[in-house]
């Protein structure tokens, strides 16, 4: 059972990244070389965005998972 909440902890501080280095607007965020597809393609305003979306995303899987586990849902 521990190894769920590893997860689950995983996905909502993954997902919180995300989110701060979309609203900070972090350089070394949006200048690494997994993000530049993204940036590259849709400019840096949308790609922030977009990371924005996918953290909030993570974050609610992760929410969604503990729930799941804990037999709420």
């Amino acid at each position: 059972m521990g190894m769920h909440y590893l997860i689950q902890a995983i996905f909502v501080l993954v997902g919180l990244l995300s989110i701060m280095a979309a609203l900070f607007n972090w350089e070394w965020f949006f200048t690494a070389h997994n993000t530049q597809f993204i940036v590259n393609n849709v400019g840096r305003q949308r790609a922030r965005l977009f990371y924005a979306v996918l953290g909030l995303l993570m974050i609610a899987t992760g929410i969604y998972f503990f729930l799941n586990v804990q037999g709420i849902v």
